[in-house]
């Protein structure tokens, strides 16, 4: 429930061949950087590269307010609005919102998604169609700083990575103010209660709602 096919339709980013290459999304976070860079070069006229190792399709709206750190990508018809701030090492796909305030860094967004609020996603991978409500975040470091480990029930995925925010499946739905720990893991079409505080594995096709509460979806 929690490898790349299980969580994403790889027909909806960039970063496909790049992720075919792993069984556990988070296995792709360290070479986030080093794709875009690869990618950058290769994507053609309809992008224009403002900056050094920025690249912004010709269709996508960046408000003047906006920072775009390198090396990123921003995808057709996205928006990037003001205050944004992307620090860089982001793949942003199609028709995503960007949003007032929001921070990205060391991220994958797939096509469609929304990060619209004061959101902060640091080494996440966002699938197609997911959603981010006001205010919520990943949270990418433990406060001990020890290795982050994914927990599904009585399994303990030891990951050997310091900084991993959280993993949405496609049609992921976080609701405001949601906080989604270190090693966070949301299957497809799962939706999180706004002001939750989300940690380990969440099946696909469920609610996740106060204090760790967990419905499936009907």
């Amino acid at each position: 429930m929690y490898t790349i096919k299980d969580l994403y339709d790889l027909d909806h980013t960039l970063a496909a061949d790049y992720l075919k290459q792993f069984t556990y999304p988070w296995e792709a976070l360290k070479g986030i950087k080093d794709l875009i860079l690869e990618l950058g070069p290769t994507l053609g006229d309809d992008y224009e590269e403002r900056e050094p190792q920025v690249w912004v399709h010709k269709t996508a709206k960046v408000f003047p307010t906006a920072y775009l750190g390198a090396p990123c990508i921003i995808g057709p018809e996205t928006e990037v609005r003001h205050c944004a701030f992307i620090r860089g090492s982001a793949l942003v796909g199609a028709s995503c919102v960007v949003g007032n305030s929001v921070e990205l860094k060391n991220v994958i967004l797939f096509d469609h998604v929304q990060t619209p609020h004061y959101n902060y996603v640091g080494d996440s991978i966002l699938g197609y169609y997911s959603h981010m409500g006001a205010g919520s975040i990943t949270s990418n470091v433990k406060s001990d700083k020890k290795l982050v480990v994914v927990h599904n029930g009585t399994e303990n995925i030891e990951t050997g990575i310091k900084k991993f925010g959280a993993m949405l499946g496609d049609y992921v739905e976080v609701g405001c103010n949601a906080v989604c720990n270190p090693g966070t893991v949301i299957g497809r079409n799962s939706s999180v209660y706004p002001t939750s505080c989300v940690r380990g594995v969440v099946p696909a096709n469920s609610i996740y709602k106060d204090n760790g509460v967990v419905t499936e979806k009907i």
